[in-house]
């Protein structure tokens, strides 16, 4: 599949109701089971989330009038089943930072992702403790908080020589049985220098990373 594909890119000037309609907590939730599970029901997506099937019914038209969802092919005549139409929603930064709207958009969709991190994260421990995982995916697995100082050059450079490799590592791994959904959430946040700081390392103000290696 090609970038356009898998890909939908954001324009806060053409898509601002589009970006209204996803930035709905249970709207983004739907959209992200869609892609991680593969087409459903609204009754199967209320199941998942303890929504009223009428509830996530109408959340999934409104994904369908933006195009973020569109049918999918029926087992049977009795229920609609819905799919992603796109694996990835994205944006520029740039152009979203131009409007209210568009900031708030981006705001949401980021706080969003976080929440995704920490379940994931107990959806993960309890794998594991469940033996659900194997003992060969406890090394690998973990989570980082580095700080390193960098331009913005070198910040752009990081995300697409990150984003070339995942690529090309999800494509070597697309056929084998071992393979698994991995969630992978990466962050380039830019802080500035602390005003009360006197030394030439003093970013990043009191909360500064752990720096654990997974």
């Amino acid at each position: 599949m090609t970038a356009e594909e898998t890909h939908r890119v954001l324009d806060p000037e053409h898509d601002a109701a589009a970006l209204k309609a996803l930035t709905h907590p249970l709207r983004i939730r739907l959209l992200g089971l869609l892609r991680y599970h593969g087409p459903a029901t609204a009754s199967e997506l209320a199941v998942r989330t303890g929504e009223s099937s009428a509830s996530t019914s109408y959340h999934l038209r409104v994904l369908a009038k933006y195009a973020f969802v569109a049918e999918a092919e029926h087992r049977d005549g009795r229920e609609r089943r819905w799919r992603a139409v796109h694996l990835v929603t994205t944006w520029s930064n740039e152009a979203m930072g131009a409007s209210p709207g568009g900031r708030a958009a981006v705001g949401a969709l980021r706080r969003r992702q976080i929440e995704h991190l920490t379940s994931s994260l107990a959806q993960h421990e309890a794998d594991v403790e469940a033996g659900r995982l194997g003992e060969e995916w406890r090394e690998p697995s973990g989570v980082t908080d580095l700080l390193s100082r960098l331009t913005p050059e070198s910040v752009a450079e990081l995300w697409r020589v990150f984003e070339e490799r995942l690529a090309e590592l999800t494509a070597r791994d697309a056929r084998d049985p071992r393979a698994r959904h991995v969630v992978v959430l990466t962050a380039a946040l830019p802080l500035a220098p602390d005003p009360g700081s006197t030394g030439a390392g003093g970013d990043g103000g009191e909360d500064t990373p752990a720096g654990g290696t997974r």
